[in-house]
């Protein structure tokens, strides 16, 4: 059975969907006026794994993430660089997905834009208004937290008694307001100027929480089934779309908010001043592979703080770089022409020394255990390794017949539906010409001819191809 640990109730419940076979989900995404840093990919990271478990358990998703494109910094930004807001986000939106690819996360089904959301921001505004739940000063429009009796359920922040200046989680950056607590759902604009849309409820641009309650209610209904995002976000965002959303329509928002924690450098917060800020692309120009980093965001439990080294990255590749190298030894091994004459029943070496079912079914229980249990990729990465070593140790021993080793792959290959971390180009890397140039490479060293063969060896090199001779046949892996 699926767990989350439900922010909004504190417990580890049972997954069970609004509609039995579909699932609903709505991930808080960027605000787009820079690259996106490593602590918005582990958030990212920690999504893909959730929708690929969903999908993994049997559930149809929809997935939908926002993009953030109006906010104070893009608008400063923009008239800076003296550009358009939407040219000014087009190079950063264009980058965010090129990162996403890299990292292997699959794109979300819908991704709403807040710009093109207005109309519905104005129109749950003007609900909220009319249920006494806002209210207009100076032309700005802000929520009354007072009409909400369960305003700090998700975060469990006890207001009672909050007033003006008396605690630092208390917004009072304005005298317009009834209560130091209320926060903004429309700024007047009155610069013909400035960034603003001419709307029925007066010239202006939304606050930052509207633009959520309006692009996940608008794609996946007043009531959906799961809500995530970075913990930091917890307070006030997350908080405020319950508000404004549950005060409009009367429901339940969401009825599972998870969220990923904090990712620190080497110990400390992420931070330009400290000097340790990264975005996925300095890594990669570091000569950090994608696959990696990825490897690292995920390995550590998505509600578990994460410790980004650079120690932990270097670890990290030689994980992955173990992983593939098994994969491939797999799958050379189960598509070898002499070992696959030896036998056509895949129940294993005679003698039942290979008891495939039991071997295989252990690994993916495991796996499954792990991923189950709130998305526990620690463990479910420890049952991949486990079936690595126990499969290369009976490699060596020639112990699994090729139908089984293929049947060891479509139990890896399934794994990897989840966690993502081996290419799909190396995949196929045997059906290409790279294992037609390893043929011809062999029928040269049979026939003598060296020189040939060296050829190929080191065009296949140039590809970033290495070959292995070993006694068993050639295996061959990426530099």
């Amino acid at each position: 059975m699926l767990k989350f640990n439900n922010t909004l109730s504190g417990k580890l419940e049972d997954f069970t969907p609004i509609d039995e076979a579909n699932v609903r989900l709505y991930f808080c995404g960027p605000t787009v006026y820079d690259f996106a840093h490593i602590g918005n990919f582990r958030s990212m990271v920690f999504t893909d794994i959730l929708v690929r478990t969903l999908r993994f358990k049997g559930y149809n998703v929809t997935h939908a993430m926002n993009i953030t494109d109006v906010e104070d910094k893009i608008i400063r930004r923009a008239a800076d660089a003296n550009l358009p807001i939407d040219d000014f986000t087009a190079k950063y939106i264009e980058a965010l997905w090129q990162d996403f690819d890299a990292l292997g996360c699959a794109r979300p089904d819908i991704v709403p834009r807040a710009t093109h959301y207005i109309d519905e921001m104005v129109a749950i505004i003007q609900t909220l208004m009319e249920r006494g739940h806002a209210y207009n000063s100076e032309g700005s429009i802000y929520y009354r937290v007072a009409s909400f009796p369960d305003y700090g359920k998700l975060s469990k922040i006890n207001f009672a008694g909050n007033i003006a200046g008396a605690s630092e989680r208390v917004d009072a950056d304005t005298d317009a307001k009834e209560d130091a607590r209320d926060f903004a759902l429309w700024k007047a604009v009155e610069d013909l100027n400035e960034v603003a849309w001419d709307t029925a409820i007066g010239r202006g641009r939304p606050g930052w929480h509207i633009e959520c309650s309006a692009m996940s209610m608008k794609n996946l209904g007043e009531t959906f089934d799961i809500h995530a995002g970075g913990v930091d976000l917890i307070f006030p965002h997350h908080e405020n779309e319950i508000a404004q959303s549950e005060g409009a329509t009367g429901k339940p928002f969401a009825r599972y908010w998870l969220h990923a924690a904090h990712l620190k450098v080497e110990g400390e917060t992420m931070s330009k001043s400290r000097g340790n800020f990264y975005t996925f692309r300095d890594l990669i120009e570091q000569g950090f592979k994608p696959e990696a980093i990825r490897y690292l965001l995920l390995s550590v439990p998505y509600n578990k703080p994460l410790n980004f080294t650079f120690d932990a990255l270097r670890a990290a590749e030689k994980a992955v770089t173990s992983l593939r190298d098994f994969r491939r030894r797999l799958l050379e091994s189960a598509t070898d022409e002499a070992a696959r004459a030896m036998t056509e029943e895949g129940a294993g070496i005679e003698g039942g020394r290979f008891d495939l079912p039991s071997f295989a079914g252990k690994a993916i229980r495991d796996f499954d255990a792990g991923i189950s249990d709130d998305l526990n990729t620690s463990v479910a990465l420890a049952a991949i390794h486990e079936l690595a070593r126990e499969t290369n140790r009976l490699l060596a021993e020639d112990c699994i017949a090729p139908l089984d080793r293929r049947a060891i792959l479509k139990v890896l290959d399934r794994m990897d539906t989840v966690l993502n971390i081996f290419s799909d180009d190396e995949r196929e890397m045997l059906d290409s010409e790279i294992q037609t140039l390893i043929d011809q490479r062999q029928e040269a060293r049979r026939r003598r001819d060296f020189r040939k063969s060296d050829e190929i060896r080191d065009e296949l090199l140039a590809q970033g191809i290495i070959l292995e001779d070993t006694r068993n046949g050639v295996r061959w892996k990426r530099k």
